[in-house]
């Protein structure tokens, strides 16, 4: 049975005064989805202390990682709908729903949106010893080698196996999927020689791509970015159209109250409007989002429409 003890909400205190009643011992968790090291980790631990000081009261990261971010989200359905356990989740959420049978909760019911974070564009990366540089002529060494076309992801259904998914069908190429547990562990199947390419994110990739261990192929977005302005989309390189990223966003257990996630939402938007945060987003290529419940809700419905005519359309299965 779940914990209806609320905490106390001070609505007429300023954003910066203490959002949490002082009588409120325990910490409030914040279960990131996904294992330590990628940019869901990275961002729920920058965002946590500040979240802390205008709730007044400790913020403490929690990584739950597993089945694609089902195994964190499915603990904040399952936990009080008090504010006091919150989940930072990524795109995964609006697909687990259509290829994962028999969860013991619903995404959608057992799940309230809070606010939309941040969003991110992918890079389409490949160890250096491969060679190719550009998506051109990745997608013609595949032609002649087919059993190289094996990429990585952080999970079947993630936007980093849809992404990859889509470009080579787009191209005619029959991929093989190669799964992980996250950002960390695909990049090292990557290094290892496991796999020749995938998508990432930018924080995974950019190190690597100044050490010369990988090289940075295409970005999946509508634009470039200003952090590798002279890399060009997979747009721009034969595949109009083609701009699928991540995002990042914050839920809590469905029937917290409407005032409760508000001051929530309020606090994630301060925290990501930090100035000394900015150079590290700009790091991590993360474009802050955060516009509260009404809007990521919307978000989430137009995201989850989208992720199921492309699963329906790319025949995405547990087993592929």
């Amino acid at each position: 049975m779940r914990r209806r003890t609320l905490l106390t909400l001070p609505l007429a205190l300023p954003l910066g005064a203490p959002a949490i009643a002082q009588a409120q011992d325990r910490p409030v968790r914040l279960v990131i989805a996904f294992p330590p090291g990628g940019s869901t980790d990275i961002l729920g631990r920058l965002i946590a202390p500040r979240m802390g000081e205008l709730l007044g009261a400790t913020v403490t990261p929690e990584n739950r990682s597993g089945a694609s971010g089902a195994v964190g989200a499915g603990y904040v359905a399952q936990s009080a709908p008090d504010g006091a356990t919150l989940l930072v989740d990524s795109g995964g959420q609006t697909v687990n729903p259509f290829l994962m049978r028999g969860l013991a909760f619903d995404y959608v019911r057992d799940l309230a949106p809070v606010t939309l974070l941040a969003t991110l564009p992918l890079l389409l990366v490949v160890r250096a010893e491969f060679g190719p540089a550009t998506l051109p002529d990745l997608l013609a060494r595949l032609r002649a080698e087919p059993a190289q076309a094996r990429y990585g992801s952080v999970g079947i259904g993630a936007r980093t196996h849809l992404a990859m998914a889509q470009l080579l069908r787009r191209a005619g190429i029959a991929g093989e999927h190669v799964p992980y547990r996250g950002g960390a562990d695909q990049i090292a199947g990557l290094l290892r020689g496991d796999v020749p390419m995938g998508f990432t994110s930018v924080a995974l990739a950019a190190p690597l791509i100044r050490d010369g261990r990988v090289k940075a192929v295409a970005l999946s977005a509508a634009a470039r970015s200003p952090l590798l302005p002279e890399l060009p989309t997979v747009a721009e390189q034969g595949f109009p159209g083609f701009g699928m990223g991540d995002w990042l966003g914050l839920l809590a257990p469905a029937g917290t109250p409407a005032p409760v996630v508000a001051r929530i939402a309020a606090a994630a938007a301060d925290a990501m409007g930090q100035p000394a945060l900015r150079p590290r987003l700009d790091a991590l290529g993360l474009q802050p989002a955060a516009e509260g419940p009404e809007a990521f809700a919307r978000f989430l419905a137009a995201e989850r429409a989208e992720m199921e005519a492309l699963i329906r359309a790319e025949g995405v299965r547990l087993d592929s």
